[in-house]
């Protein structure tokens, strides 16, 4: 479900971007606002953001290979943090940029209304695709609330695509404001103004995308809610005495591996043991579907184990 309404907010998003970048660039064009121009870029790049994210997607679907035994599942990680600096880079940047152009060289802006009925037609789409990104969303996010979704979220599209929308209603609200106080003031100070601000607010968006994946990409641990289903899977097991260490890490959004050094009951045979092992994955597996790589080692606990200290409560807040 994750990863087909991942690709159902992707698509709803690049096709809403493309019909409103053409449309802004027509606009620009006509009214030479700065704002329409910044706004113009922003929709370039967060069509070309979606295209990655696409991209990301289908390499992730490639099979496991000798050198990267693992498989390809972090490739959806790798292309959203690429999508974080394209947007900061080609979106926050060049809106201060043109901002900063705007300030020191103003001009009057023409054919306002082309510029507002333009705006006004990127909120509609821009309505529709943050729309599909929520509902999309809320199938996946549980009781989490919104901030805790994008901070804890294992899957990378649905977080990217979300602030991509709401950043760009927010641009577009911002540049409507600049376009039309330019307008009724006779001032263009107000158009720079406003593309400063659409700027400032994709260099913070970008910057907060930036960190979420670059902790993705390096690699995290399974969510609290899961770590909670391995522990009482784990638990439910009668052979099981102890759990002397568990390890956990995303190969990708849907799969995990997961790795246990576990005391069973000290009286089972070889082949009972093997039958534990085996019905331990096999509730693993049951508890929290998906692609996962399990490895259990049995042993006997004789004390601290090195690192045992890891807590199994850990906190994905503090996860920076």
């Amino acid at each position: 479900m994750a990863a087909g309404g991942s690709t159902k907010a992707i698509l709803a998003a690049m096709f809403a971007n493309a019909g409103i970048a053409i449309a802004k660039f027509v606009a620009y064009l006509v009214t030479g606002a700065a704002s329409m121009l910044a706004e113009s870029i922003h929709s370039v790049a967060d069509t070309t953001n979606q295209a990655l994210l696409l991209l990301g997607s289908r390499k992730a679907q490639r099979a496991a290979s000798d050198i990267h035994q693992f498989g390809y599942g972090r490739e959806r990680y790798f292309w959203a943090f690429v999508v974080s600096l394209v947007l900061f880079t080609l979106g926050g940047l060049f809106a201060l940029y043109e901002g900063y152009q705007k300030l020191a060289d103003p001009h009057e802006i023409t054919s306002v209304g082309w510029a507002i009925g333009v705006l006004i037609f990127g909120i509609f789409l821009e309505g529709y695709s943050f729309g599909v990104a929520i509902g999309e969303s809320r199938k996946v996010k549980g009781d989490r609330s919104w901030y805790e979704f994008i901070r804890t979220s294992r899957t990378p599209e649905l977080p990217v695509v979300l602030l991509e929308d709401a950043g760009a209603m927010i641009g577009l609200v911002l540049a409507l404001i600049g376009v039309g106080a330019a307008a009724i003031t006779g001032n263009p100070l107000w158009d720079a103004l406003g593309t400063m601000a659409i700027g400032t607010l994709l260099v913070i968006i970008a910057l907060t995308l930036t960190v979420e994946m670059k902790s993705l990409l390096i690699g995290e641990s399974v969510t609290v809610q899961d770590r909670k289903k391995i522990d009482a899977t784990l638990a439910g097991i009668p052979s099981v005495r102890r759990v002397i260490d568990l390890r956990t890490l995303h190969l990708g959004p849907e799969e995990i591996l997961i790795a246990a050094k576990i005391e069973f009951d000290r009286s089972l045979s070889v082949a009972g043991l093997s039958d534990e092992i085996d019905d331990a994955e096999r509730g693993l597996r049951e508890a929290i579907p998906g692609r996962h790589r399990i490895y259990i080692e049995p042993d006997l606990y004789e004390g601290d184990y090195p690192d045992a200290s890891v807590s199994s409560d850990h906190d994905d807040e503090t996860k920076h």
